[in-house]
């Protein structure tokens, strides 16, 4: 996709603080974070806009995805939890139109 601000990031358009990277995802750091520790874990390709166009067909790659997360998790320390959050819409806060999945960990506080 030409204007997703993702693909930008994936393609080295746009510079990013990368955490991981392998041949299907990327993570890395939220520019405006919402907690202490806010990663951004993505699909290289942008095969879906959000959660609400998963099928059966992307279960190897959301369970990589999670696998990352769960990597990730362990790497940044967040012994005492952390949270993982997609937006799958406007209304829902989502405004980048590219599959993504939000790792927010340190203190956190509850969910509104």
């Amino acid at each position: 996709m030409d204007n997703c601000i993702f693909c930008k990031i994936v393609k080295g358009d746009i510079p990013s603080k990368k955490l991981y990277e392998d041949d299907q995802v990327v993570a890395f750091y939220d520019v405006a974070p919402a907690a202490p520790v806010h990663v951004l874990v993505i699909p290289k390709e942008h095969v879906l806009e959000s959660a609400r166009a998963i099928t059966s067909e992307h279960a190897a790659l959301i369970a990589h995805i999670y696998e990352v997360i769960a990597k990730l998790a362990d790497e940044l320390h967040l012994d005492g939890g952390y949270r993982v959050v997609t937006n799958a819409g406007p209304d829902a806060g989502q405004t980048v139109m590219h599959l993504h999945f939000h790792l927010l960990g340190g203190k956190l506080g509850p969910m509104a």
